[in-house]
């Protein structure tokens, strides 16, 4: 009987010091480990890769935003604000439903197949509006020049790039309706061009937001 009890005392106590152990190890130290690393050596992503713009955090360069203007009233769908730089359509991002006293970003694709009428429909208008929208006086799109990010958006619905194709078919329209010349415009589209990541991965691509604080500035400087 003693020895029992003392057996299970012994379990226990080496349990209690294991959970204790394995506490410190995983709950304290390595937490505070990989913060540290995370903050010495990469602080901009460890703190959600902030764009600053006149020293206050506008956004972040892994998240899309809408450039559109004010809704008027008795409107539904706002529109966009052609001064800047489009992103991608957010057809994917659903609606907050589950407690709509906060506006939420909830992320998801669409989910409609290639054949399905309402994608049809979307794309259709998109690319009209697309067209539309860029062509300006002494410069037309051609509906061949419309590529698809410009008409469909990404997976996540959240994508905050854009092809440098989509880029360079907005720069007249930028150029015009902030009082820029189209070289001016285009050279900045080039400097904010990335290529493929190492190389090989992925594609070219234009960080909207980042692309847009930089157009700020520049207007601000003309």
């Amino acid at each position: 009987m003693n020895n029992s009890f003392v057996n299970t005392a012994r379990l226990l106590g080496a349990g209690l010091r294991a959970l204790l152990v394995l506490t410190l190890l995983t709950g304290v130290i390595y937490p505070l480990a990989v913060t540290g690393i995370a903050q010495g050596l990469f602080s901009h992503q460890a703190n959600g890769s902030e764009i600053k713009a006149n020293g206050k955090v506008v956004g972040s360069s892994l998240i899309g935003q809408s450039y559109d203007l004010p809704l008027k009233k008795g409107q539904k769908t706002p529109q966009p604000d052609l001064k800047w730089f489009q992103g991608r359509p957010q057809n994917g991002l659903g609606v907050n439903s589950v407690n709509t006293r906060y506006s939420l970003i909830l992320s998801g694709a669409t989910n409609r197949s290639a054949d399905n009428k309402d994608l049809i429909a979307w794309v259709t208008a998109a690319k009209k509006a697309v067209i539309k929208d860029n062509s300006v006086n002494g410069y037309t799109v051609r509906p061949s020049e419309v590529p698809a990010d410009a008409v469909t958006s990404s997976g996540s619905g959240l994508d905050p790039d854009i092809s440098p194709q989509y880029a360079d078919i907005q720069v007249h329209r930028v150029a015009e309706r902030n009082g820029l010349s189209v070289p001016q415009v285009q050279k900045l589209v080039d400097g904010h061009t990335d290529g493929r990541t190492l190389g090989f991965m992925g594609e070219p691509r234009v960080n909207v937001l980042e692309l847009n604080v930089a157009l700020k500035e520049l207007v601000a400087k003309s």
